[in-house]
């Protein structure tokens, strides 16, 4: 076989293999965490199950989550690879709160865990949330 035609039969063959399995490194939004999700938080030893429904446009997290009295809050946070954060208002006794929530997630599980801030109470908590299906 002449020098020429074995070059370009490797080269072919790398330039397969590598198109076959590109890099594992994805772009920074590229994870999506729109749809239903089921809520389990806990905050200083008070837990609730609850709902959000998540949209996302880009790294841009929108939606609803259902609160403690069953009203839908407007959901705004963003997504930045793994990493997932989004807030809504809410109410508590007749004071105004906001639930901060920022996790992580497992691309292997499809589970979102993490921490949850409630504002203005300097109440911190964890949450897990699995996508319903």
């Amino acid at each position: 076989m002449n020098k020429p035609l074995l070059f370009a039969l490797v080269f072919t063959a790398a330039l397969t293999a590598f198109a076959a399995n590109p890099a594992q490194d994805s772009a920074p939004n590229s994870v999506s965490i729109a749809g239903k999700w089921k809520i389990h938080t806990e905050v200083a030893d008070n837990e609730y199950d609850g709902e959000c429904t998540l949209t996302q446009a880009d790294s841009v997290v929108g939606g609803t989550c259902t609160t403690v009295d069953g009203t839908n809050a407007k959901v705004a946070g963003k997504v930045d690879g793994a990493t997932v954060n989004w807030s809504y208002d809410s109410e508590y006794n007749g004071t105004p709160m906001t639930l901060t929530y920022k996790g992580t997630l497992n691309t292997k599980t499809g589970e979102i865990s993490g921490t949850v801030d409630v504002d203005p109470f300097n109440a911190e908590g964890d949450f897990t949330a699995v996508v319903e299906k």
